[in-house]
């Protein structure tokens, strides 16, 4: 009699992931049904407009009006602002067909704002590869991670990671430099403790998984290494499932010196000899610092290094002009490769 009272967790399991599944679902089915209702409107603001002769001024007059008759009635939604954007919209994507229905009207805002069409497609194409919401969309934006990753990559090499054409081939293709980590939440000093950041990682390690870069999951940290009667602490140890390879990640507070690059070499020696499969990649070495002589770096390396990186990170989001200027740089690059 008892065990009829009894009720599986299992099948209460498989129930709760039922409703959430629908729910999930529902939420995504409204979200859409918006982004369609705001394309509809930008197409019949786009065609109505073209009728006036002087098609600009015609425009905002026309949004003008039409926001003076709509937001009494219909709320903030559909102020001038609003009508703006659904016209800029349908401009950009002016097929139907073409909007993905795992992103929401605040998604799309954030994508039409981007003038570069490969810039922007890559964004639209990482928030549905990797689940990211509004708020991540906006953060990755916000941190320049495109032009972060043109900084090492070509334009062409990038696009075809994010639309899934080609597996990441090395670790340049999907590590960043520099990395922001301003989700640590770290209040601004002149200084840090490797300890304090290592724990402020641990205590985020989901969203510095993320912005690691893609397919890296976390193996362990302060790994004891014995060498004989010396002993070691590899401060993060990753996994990259697309590198297929172990991925040690070394903290230092301070600028890079030579010798920190020996010790990563050494860490790195030790996984490829010691726990690394037949059948996986070379260990990649990984030196977060918080700034670095790249001359330094080039001449501590072998020339034909493919597994030693030495990445800067930035504990605060870098401001209005800082990205100006990384994205200015990037352009100089992008110029110059498409003269040759």
């Amino acid at each position: 009699m008892e065990e009829a009272k009894t009720i599986k967790e299992g099948f209460v399991g498989e129930i709760r992931g039922i409703i959430d599944k629908a729910r999930e679902g529902a939420v995504r089915s409204v979200d859409f049904c918006r982004v369609q209702m705001y394309w509809n409107i930008g197409r019949r603001i786009f065609e109505e407009e073209q009728q006036g002769k002087a098609r600009a001024e015609y425009g905002s007059y026309l949004i003008k009006r039409l926001a003076e008759r709509l937001e009494p009635e219909y709320g903030s939604g559909f102020g001038s602002r609003q009508l703006h954007k659904s016209r800029q919209f349908y401009k950009v994507y002016p097929i139907v067909s073409a909007l993905r229905t795992q992103l929401n009207w605040t998604q799309y805002k954030l994508l039409i704002a981007i003038s570069d069409e490969f810039k922007r497609e890559y964004y639209e194409l990482e928030s549905v590869n990797n689940g990211w919401n509004s708020r991540e969309l906006e953060r990755q934006i916000n941190s320049g991670l495109y032009e972060r990753l043109l900084k090492s990559n070509d334009k062409e090499a990038v696009l075809a990671v994010a639309r899934r054409e080609r597996i990441p081939e090395s670790p340049q293709e999907v590590i960043k430099d520099p990395m922001m980590l301003e989700f640590l939440g770290l209040e601004r000093k002149p200084s840090y403790y490797e300890k304090d950041i290592e724990s402020a990682i641990i205590d985020h390690l989901a969203e510095f998984l993320l912005e690691m870069g893609k397919g890296f999951s976390f193996v362990a940290r302060q790994r004891r290494i014995l060498l004989e009667d010396d002993e070691f602490f590899v401060d993060l140890v990753l996994y990259n499932r697309l590198l297929r390879c172990f991925v040690i990640v070394e903290l230092k507070t301070g600028k890079l010196t030579h010798q920190d690059l020996g010790q990563l070499q050494m860490y790195v020696n030790y996984y490829d000899r010691c726990e690394k499969l037949k059948e996986e990649n070379p260990t990649i070495g990984i030196l977060l610092c918080s700034s670095k002589n790249d001359t330094v770096v080039k001449m501590a390396l072998p020339e034909d290094n493919r597994t030693i990186m030495a990445s800067r990170y930035e504990l605060y989001m870098p401001s209005s002009a800082q990205l100006a200027e990384e994205v200015g740089q990037v352009r100089k690059k992008l110029n110059k490769n498409e003269r040759k």
